[in-house]
């Protein structure tokens, strides 16, 4: 079933002061989705590093998002298609593995901010940046 794929980028902004964007990412998260297991990692080194949360925090913020999506695993199989989408599209390795998770994952949608809206990777998944309007 197609649906959307949430990036790190878009997550973290319900931990801003950008209201506007916080308000965009929690309308957009009860509607469900997925994200990938590097989500989580990056959303629990973000919160350590950048917000100085505690751990009880961290676990707390990622429990309340695992509520709202659908989390796939990283495997070979994901790897392998990373690697292989970031040497094409000369993505990065760490946001080629985002789309290679969304691909696998079955979306045709993938929330970001930092990659390029519009983008269609694969014929199969495009990049939205669900804050363009706001800029």
């Amino acid at each position: 079933m197609p649906g959307r794929f949430f990036d790190t980028n878009v997550l973290l902004y319900l931990l801003s002061d950008d209201r506007a964007k916080a308000d965009i990412t929690e309308g957009l998260l009860p509607g469900g989705g997925t994200v990938s297991v590097q989500v989580l990692n990056e959303i629990a080194t973000v919160t350590q590093r950048k917000f100085r949360m505690s751990w009880a925090q961290t676990d707390e913020f990622l429990l309340m998002i695992r509520e709202f999506v659908t989390v796939e695993p990283l495997t070979y199989e994901t790897h392998d298609l990373g690697i292989a989408l970031a040497r094409k599209h000369a993505l990065s390795v760490y946001d080629a593995m985002i789309v290679a998770a969304g691909l696998l994952a079955g979306c045709d949608i993938l929330l970001s901010e930092d990659m390029q809206d519009g983008f269609r990777v694969a014929d199969r998944i495009t990049i939205r940046n669900p804050f363009a309007a706001q800029i």
